[in-house]
């Protein structure tokens, strides 16, 4: 069943292969901050030290935000959407917990459950890094628990449930590739669907963490493109070049996206690779008519069904059988001991 038009059949496969066959389609997204999110370790914000720009040599203190910190919020929004619509193996999987092995989630973004078996993901993300620096791009903010009536004392008493805790400030932008190897038509909708859909990352998502996707663009091709760091330096270069950058102010988001579609097409014109881009206008096709399925509840479906449909066609000739392969032959070493 094929649902995009816009695509030439050859960036698919008919199914999921057992073995790496050289496809990818990269998507090329900006995570845009728009409440107070924390992507922490140990109680901090995760930073790292790196050069500016790639022009601009000039050491700086990035955000970092780790690649669970985004695959895992994007994977959790598409088991949501198979439970909803009662798909697959939805009353098996409980995430880190057991998993059905069949699902377009078990299959696309892998799983391992000790003994009893593993996939290696094909959804492939690494850390972004903020645009601006450290020190511009978070803020501490003071938290207290107050009692029921709403103050911080009670008969005298003060609470000590006082805290302070650094957040990420809003409209700061992390320029993030999420790759795919070796798509399925319904594989790649599936990935692109979670993408455009998950709102929330971090820590505390359900108080704040509020993130939007914004996509810029596809990109088929026979390997692996420029990392995250590489594409935020280019960008910070192309805006720092331009007068964009006056900090403490925030970036200008039109300025950011107008900059980021310039630094990607650069950046792909010096790579090794075959690729075929959709970047500005074919890519806004393209968009239209994902959303077009994704936002129809019965194309929503008939998609779902058929990645699950692919999954667990997958499942059954690599992973169950193969499974089954290692225990009969644990049984029969047992036996000849």
């Amino acid at each position: 069943m094929s649902f995009i038009k816009s695509i030439e059949p050859k960036h698919f496969h008919a199914e999921i292969p057992a073995k790496p066959m050289g496809k990818y389609v990269h998507f090329i997204t900006i995570r845009i901050t728009e409440s107070y999110p924390l992507f922490q370790t140990d109680g901090e914000l995760n930073k790292a030290k790196v050069r500016a720009g790639i022009a601009d040599k000039e050491p700086i203190s990035r955000l970092a935000m780790f690649k669970r910190k985004q695959s895992t919020p994007e994977r959790l929004t598409g088991r949501e959407l198979l439970r909803n619509y009662q798909i697959g193996d939805w009353e098996k999987c409980d995430y880190n917990v057991d998993f059905s092995k069949t699902t377009p989630d078990c299959i696309l973004y892998g799983f391992a459950i000790g003994d009893s078996g593993s996939e290696k993901s094909k959804v492939v993300v690494d850390t972004a890094y903020s645009i601006t620096p450290f020190d511009d791009s978070h803020q501490n903010f003071t938290l207290n628990a107050p009692f029921e009536n709403g103050t911080m004392s009670r008969q005298g008493e003060v609470t000590s449930r006082i805290n302070s805790q650094d957040h990420i400030l809003p409209q700061t932008f992390f320029p993030s590739i999420v790759t795919l190897k070796d798509p399925t038509e319904s594989g790649f909708l599936y990935v692109f669907n979670n993408i455009l859909r998950t709102r929330h990352y971090g820590a505390q998502t359900t108080r704040t963490g509020r993130v939007r996707n914004e996509l810029i663009g596809v990109i088929f091709a026979d390997g692996e493109i420029v990392s995250n760091l590489r594409w935020t330096q280019k960008i910070y270069d192309l805006m720092k070049n331009a007068g964009q950058i006056n900090l403490p102010d925030p970036l200008n988001e039109d300025d950011v996206l107008k900059a980021a579609s310039q630094a990607i097409s650069e950046l792909m014109s010096g790579e090794y690779i075959s690729h075929t881009d959709f970047i500005g206008d074919s890519f806004q096709q393209l968009l239209a008519e994902v959303k077009s399925i994704t936002s129809d509840e019965t194309s929503l479906k008939a998609m779902l069904n058929q990645a699950n449909t692919e999954s667990s066609n997958y499942a059954q000739k690599y992973i169950i059988k193969s499974s089954e392969k290692g225990k009969k032959g644990k049984k029969a070493s047992a036996a000849t001991e």
